[in-house]
């Protein structure tokens, strides 16, 4: 008589558990616009959700920590002339968000630790390069201020967004509509989708297709009869995807191993209400003293709900098993190093102490311009050897001087106008 093999795993009894209501974001109108993003986005600090809007797009951006009800003249970012269809948070800053717009450009905000009193209308930079719609935005992994869009003229941009220039541009290579777009985990490659149903591996800086004759794949799966499109969410470092269909109330998830099938479903997590989009929080995100492996944010047609997976577990010590080292926000390469041909994998960090964020970092803008690049200035007059020394030293303590007045003068402006906006939310408080 044969008995049946289990097969081992410690993702096997992962389970699915919604947060309780005074933990989700309510009353929020998630917009309605006909796209197949996902409409929310996350990071260890914020939660961004597109939101409908009068009069061009916006979206919204919400600390983590500021659960229940949403207040309805809450501060949103604006700037777009028509609706936003896709927004992404930078990998390496936590206060940078890109968005992408039915008005063909891509903008890219700096978000402020506190919350503002009026709405966010000033990017630090707009990018214009598409002719249509833009629909998709992807951070490179590695490099510091890369980031690609695909729009709806069928061309792939690879930008500097540190100088606002572009890299790369992927003409030629699509026939049709891009539906989907992703960066291995080094930033060397590109996969996409088409709607030619064609599956193609690119490397960017060649130009070119390296792969796209996918005849058989390794493992089919058939999920259901629905049409909704699915939105895929890959965690490397558990080697499992989850399947969240858009319009569908269940979210799937399957363990990807080396070895033949390949693909084991481990469960379903299901609960009443459709889904409108699904936000993905990054490994470094997570409540590692509770077990928890990945937290979805569910967008409702009024609210948004946090789904939380847990592999159970009895031991309240850090578990080694579940969470290897992920990768942090220090890029790895800088854009110019990465375009020269250069690769190099995530910069990793430990989730052993949990995760600290780093303090708040502005993104700064620095355009090219060929009017910058003076001629060497003439001779100067010279000075003696004996007072050269002297004089270049008062030069430098006037100057040090001078920095060290400067910086107590923003530090007692900056109090300042932290004191003005929390009397002026009093204020809009005590009307309200």
């Amino acid at each position: 008589m044969s008995r049946r093999v289990v097969r081992q795993s410690k993702f096997r009894h992962v389970f699915g558990q919604a947060a309780k209501a005074d933990q989700a974001y309510e009353d929020i109108r998630v917009s309605k616009v006909t796209w197949d993003s996902s409409f929310c986005a996350v990071n260890p600090k914020f939660l961004a959700i597109i939101v409908e809007a009068g009069g061009g797009g916006a979206f919204m951006v919400l600390p983590l920590a500021k659960t229940g009800r949403v207040d309805k003249n809450y501060p949103l970012v604006t700037g777009h002339t028509a609706p936003v269809l896709d927004i992404d948070w930078c990998p390496h800053n936590d206060n940078v968000i890109a968005s992408a717009s039915d008005d063909t450009t891509i903008m890219v905000w700096q978000i402020p630790d506190y919350t503002p009193v009026r709405n966010i209308t000033e990017p630090i930079i707009t990018l214009e390069g598409h002719s249509k719609r833009v629909g998709i935005l992807s951070w490179h992994p590695t490099a510091r201020n890369v980031l690609l869009s695909a729009g709806g003229d069928n061309v792939i941009i690879i930008w500097n967004v540190g100088t606002g220039e572009v890299l790369l541009s992927l003409d030629d290579i699509h026939p049709d509509v891009i539906h989907s777009v992703c960066w291995n985990s080094n930033g060397s490659l590109l996969a996409t989708t088409c709607k030619d149903k064609t599956l193609r591996i690119i490397d960017p800086r060649k130009g070119q297709v390296v792969a796209n004759n996918f005849e058989e794949p390794v493992a089919l799966q058939e999920m259901d009869t629905s049409n909704g499109v699915l939105l895929p969410f890959y965690d490397p470092d558990s080697s499992i995807v989850y399947l969240c269909g858009k319009g569908d109330s269940s979210i799937r998830y399957f363990e990807i191993t080396e070895e033949p099938p390949f693909v084991h479903y481990l469960n379903t997590f299901s609960s009443k209400e459709p889904q409108r989009g699904m936000g993905f929080m990054p490994k470094r995100g997570l409540d590692v003293s509770k077990c928890e492996i990945a937290r979805f944010y569910k967008l409702h047609e009024r609210k948004c709900e946090p789904i939380i997976m847990t592999v159970p577990r009895k031991s309240d010590l850090f578990q080694d098993d579940l969470y290897p080292d992920t990768p942090g926000p220090e890029p790895a390469l800088e854009a110019d190093e990465w375009l020269s041909g250069q690769d190099a994998e995530p910069v990793l960090i430990s989730l052993r102490d949990g995760y600290v964020p780093p303090k708040h970092r502005e993104l700064r803008v620095t355009k090219r311009n060929i009017l910058d690049v003076r001629p060497p200035p003439g001779p100067r007059r010279s000075q003696s050897a004996s007072d050269a020394p002297l004089s270049q030293q008062h030069t430098l303590e006037t100057l040090l001087e001078e920095i060290k007045a400067l910086r107590e003068q923003v530090q007692a402006q900056e109090r300042r106008i932290t004191a003005l906006e929390n009397m002026l939310c009093e204020l809009v408080d005590d009307t309200d």
